[in-house]
């Protein structure tokens, strides 16, 4: 298979897998919604950093063996199963500003840095249980055991970029003056339904079989 038709078959399956409701969607939401468009970009960067992870354990071969390992995912569903179970219970704590004034301190305190945003995106998609037979598939469709490095470099971080400009398109439309007005409205309440997202999510990872 040649770069041009294996980055159409990735374009196309990477960007409908990117745009699926799931963890990384809930929390870029709940970061751009609580803390503004540069967390959620932010974020986003960690997402597609974290999706280096899979790449190059997958471009290695380690993707077969992590994906028929029952160990190996079981300590993953676990990880990353607690750590969404973790992001809810911290979004259902989330309390109702009251003032102007409530609103500048609470901004200084809960504010991310710029590390920890990233660091946020980066877990939640290194730690995603269904990454390793994802990816398994995908590779198996365009990867050859003749395909030199350099193409698989092209493949892995196109693939990285496509995640970013999804995420990214995701928090400007949520940046919008209109949307930020109407969430200092109802923020809380917003930040909670993500929360109970988040723990929904995390229990269907750590009870599923994968």
């Amino acid at each position: 298979m040649d770069l041009a038709q294996g980055l159409v078959i990735i374009t196309t399956i990477h960007l409908l897998a990117a745009a699926s409701p799931g963890p990384d969607f809930v929390l870029v939401s709940q970061q751009t919604l609580t803390h503004g468009k540069k967390a959620g970009l932010l974020c986003s960067i960690g997402i597609a950093l974290g999706l280096s992870v899979h790449i190059m354990y997958s471009a290695f071969g380690l993707a077969v063996v992590i994906a028929n390992s029952s160990t190996a995912l079981w300590v993953i569903k676990i990880l990353g199963g607690g750590y969404l179970l973790y992001l809810g219970y911290k979004g259902l704590r989330s309390k109702k500003i009251i003032s102007v004034k409530e609103t500048k301190t609470l901004n200084r305190v809960k504010k991310h840095s710029d590390k920890k945003s990233i660091a946020v995106g980066f877990i939640c998609n290194a730690l995603n249980p269904k990454a390793p037979i994802y990816f398994v598939a995908l590779f198996t469709v365009v990867l050859t055991p003749n395909m030199p490095l350099y193409q698989i470099a092209i493949y892995g971080i196109w693939m990285m970029c496509i995640q970013l400009a999804w995420f990214s398109t995701v928090v400007f439309l949520l940046s919008r003056p209109i949307v930020n007005e109407k969430f200092k409205k109802i923020g809380h309440w917003i930040d909670r339904v993500f929360g109970v997202a988040m723990i929904a999510l995390g229990l269907k990872i750590l009870m599923t079989k994968i």
